[in-house]
């Protein structure tokens, strides 16, 4: 095979990398643009370069065709999304995200897929408050969004309690090793007095990203077998934990993954990294690193929806992009080692691990944390917080586990958790635990459709066919999403629907259980009565006609129902 010729492909920047090259190190005219009290948004240059400071402005669409009718501006926002690696905080830090919520934002929390906190309805004047206080508490937002590596998911299993210990220092450290090097951050909104001195070097501010960043976002996730919960093989670069004796060796390396597609556009399209060899865990940094400057150096900086890594990967082609990663670092990854995957879900409830320690993961459907009407999910998670003293992790499942619970501490959270009703999910059908849905509306402005506000809705109409035909306890992925940016994973769900417009969906079906084979497009623009009709059909067959330990996603591809995606580059076929 000749390997292909290593060059980014041709055409003009687009608009983004002017915003960029213009921006100074992503300060723009953000300073002067936060501080105009005439208008509560920013400019659409602005707004970009606010995605690298960990958030986006956005507008409450449930109220804007009435406050354009009243001849009144969008009603702006901001959305936050506060980096936690791995999805580790403590409950200080926990304590400190809900009275934000409670302060400066809509009074809820969103547990993300990504194990990051996201506050929403925050005004432009309260921005530079919640910043400091986030920063106060020893997290930030710093690369929380833009074009740049985002947060760094890890398995948050409590099982493994030392190689998680280990496996998460890692992941930290990648996702600090990572940053941007610029001090914009700190002086726009943590009052950093700007050294003035000689023009900067580009070399000097952002050796690693350089002026421009990166084509687009860039993705990593760290899992640890026989679990995927992070799914990752939807990483632009994942890394799997390699375990001998119970002890860390090293990780393999998986390039090239990513959900994002348009609609419409054949030239866009998910697709599951690959894995390429394996390195020891003190080369994990330095591997990280080369990765992201190929993309840098070759990814798409003219079309933005064909700018991912995945595009880059299949452009110059798997091997030429391995042999360029080896190069970069003066030696070779060794062969990749063996492992396996047996699912991409959470295990509920109580569970014991290492040293006396227990763990509690809470089903939080939608990963919204909010006080309800007949659930204080977020008042006993409060009081929860005043006395754990372990940690919290964010699962990639939008999930929650109250983590390193003492043997002395266990009864008393265990009646908190009675007293406010905290779940398990236990009394839910397992489709149900096994749900994913993004944000979507009201907030969101890409979105066409709904999805977590209405995903629990449908899945009430699903249950009642499945526990019809005796499948309540059966496990199946079911993601929704309310546009084909991918946030919720919809392309590894065994059934997932893509918003189409308002009501409408595109379903998708035969995705692996343990997110090793994307979905298919089963039907295009369907309403929730065609996909009820589909599901009365589909559903009844599996409960029937299914093998022993056969996954729904694997049935369908037997049974004929759909053909397999063995790439993403046929995802469209």
């Amino acid at each position: 095979m000749v390997n292909k010729i290593l060059k980014a492909p041709e055409g003009p920047p687009s608009d983004v990398e002017r915003i960029k090259d213009e921006s100074n190190y992503l300060r723009g005219t953000l300073g002067e643009t936060m501080l105009d009290r005439i208008s509560s948004g920013i400019s659409e240059d602005d707004n970009r370069l606010m995605k690298f400071h960990g958030s986006y402005l956005q507008d409450d669409r449930d109220l804007r065709n009435e406050r354009q009718k009243q001849k009144l501006e969008p009603a702006y926002q901001f959305m936050l999304r506060v980096r936690t690696p791995g999805g580790v905080s403590t409950p200080e830090q926990w304590l400190v995200m809900d009275d934000l919520a409670q302060k400066y934002g809509n009074g809820t929390l969103k547990l993300t897929t990504r194990q990051a906190f996201q506050m929403h309805g925050i005004l432009k004047w309260n921005m530079k408050k919640t910043i400091q206080e986030i920063h106060a508490s020893l997290l930030d937002t710093i690369a929380a969004c833009g074009d740049v590596n985002r947060n760094v998911m890890c398995n948050p299993n409590p099982y493994q309690s030392e190689v998680h210990a280990e496996v998460f220092e890692w992941s930290k450290k990648l996702s600090d090793y990572l940053l941007p090097r610029t001090r914009a951050y700190h002086e726009l909104w943590l009052d950093e007095e700007k050294v003035i001195s000689t023009p900067e070097v580009e070399e000097e501010v952002e050796p690693m990203y350089g002026p421009l960043y990166l084509p687009r976002k860039f993705k990593i996730g760290v899992a640890v077998p026989p679990s995927n919960d992070i799914d990752v093989y939807s990483q632009d670069l994942g890394f799997i934990a390699i375990l001998e004796d119970e002890k860390l060796v090293g990780f393999n390396v998986a390039i090239g993954g990513g959900m994002g597609m348009t609609h419409g556009d054949k030239t866009t399209y998910p697709q599951l990294a690959k894995v390429i060899g394996f390195c020891r865990p003190d080369q994990i940094l330095e591997v990280a690193e080369k990765v992201i400057t190929i993309q840098r150096d070759y990814g798409n900086r003219s079309v933005r929806k064909n700018a991912r890594f995945k595009y880059t990967v299949d452009r110059l082609g798997l091997e030429t992009v391995k042999e360029e990663l080896e190069n970069r670092l003066g030696w070779s990854l060794d062969e990749a080692k063996s492992y396996h995957f047996d699912h991409n879900g959470d295990r509920y409830g109580w569970e014991k691990g290492v040293k006396g320690k227990w763990h509690f993961t809470l089903f939080v459907q939608g990963g919204r944390i909010a006080d309800f009407e007949d659930y204080k999910l977020m008042t006993g998670l409060r009081e929860i917080a005043k006395v754990h003293s372990g940690d919290f992790r964010l699962t990639a499942n939008q999930n929650l586990i109250i983590a390193n619970v003492s043997t002395q501490k266990k009864k008393q959270i265990s009646d908190l958790i009675e007293q406010y009703g905290l779940t398990d999910g236990k009394h839910y059908s397992a489709l149900r635990r096994s749900s994913l849905a993004c944000v979507s509306l009201p907030t969101c402005g890409l979105a066409m459709a709904e999805a977590e506000r209405y995903l629990p809705v449908l899945v009430e109409k699903i249950e009642a066919i499945v526990d019809e035909n005796g499948l309540r306890d059966k496990e199946i992925t079911i993601r929704m999403t309310g546009c084909p940016n991918g946030c919720a994973r919809p392309a590894l769900g065994e059934i997932a629907f893509i918003g189409k417009a308002p009501g409408k969906y595109n379903m998708y079906l035969g995705a692996a259980f343990d997110g090793s084979r994307l979905s298919k497009m089963y039907r295009e623009n369907i309403s929730e009565e065609e996909i009820l009709n589909e599901l009365r059909v589909l559903l009844p067959r599996y409960a029937k006609e299914r093998e022993e330990g056969e996954h729904f996603g694997d049935f369908v591809i037997r049974a004929g129902v759909i053909e397999a995606v063995t790439d993403g580059t046929n995802f469209h076929a």
